[in-house]
């Protein structure tokens, strides 16, 4: 289960800070899907902030936003409560999700490789078919990007 633009996302289903989601209940509203590293890291903790300022308008656009990386719920629940973030991360220690969009990469790391997520974000229809990709993105302005093309639509 690859995902590309332009296609329909597989339905699926994830335990996340709002209990066990389905895509498909998002069927009435956009999808914005960002994938991140690590829970209460620098970057991570600067991208989901980014999400949070922003998240009023992202609403106003009619789109909902959930975050993904491998942390457990417990360390996801800490991390959301921590940095007030409005909406719910998905955990996904089995890398079903990160797999089904391909954003596990080998990274380098203080000199070591190391295979981790590539920070990436996913803007899913209401009709689940996959509108735009960022991949392998870097933090500043990247928010900004992505409530653009949102309002664009």
């Amino acid at each position: 289960m690859a995902v590309a633009v332009g296609k329909m996302v597989p339905d699926f289903e994830a335990d996340s800070t709002a209990g066990r989601i389905r895509l498909s209940s998002f069927a009435q509203r956009r999808l914005v899907l960002f994938f991140y590293p690590k829970d209460n890291t620098p970057g991570c903790t600067l991208q989901g902030s980014h999400f949070r300022d922003h998240y009023p308008a992202f609403q106003a656009a009619g789109a909902e936003i959930l975050g993904v990386s491998r942390d457990s719920l417990r360390s996801h629940e800490g991390f959301r409560a921590r940095h007030e973030f409005p909406f719910h991360l998905i955990s996904d220690p089995d890398e079903a999700l990160c797999t089904a969009f391909a954003v596990m990469k080998i990274k380098n790391m203080y000199g070591k490789q190391v295979r981790g997520i590539e920070r990436s974000t996913f803007l899913i229809g209401a009709d689940r078919t996959l509108l735009r990709e960022w991949r392998g993105l870097k933090v500043p302005g990247h928010v900004e990007q992505v409530l653009e093309f949102v309002q664009s639509l």
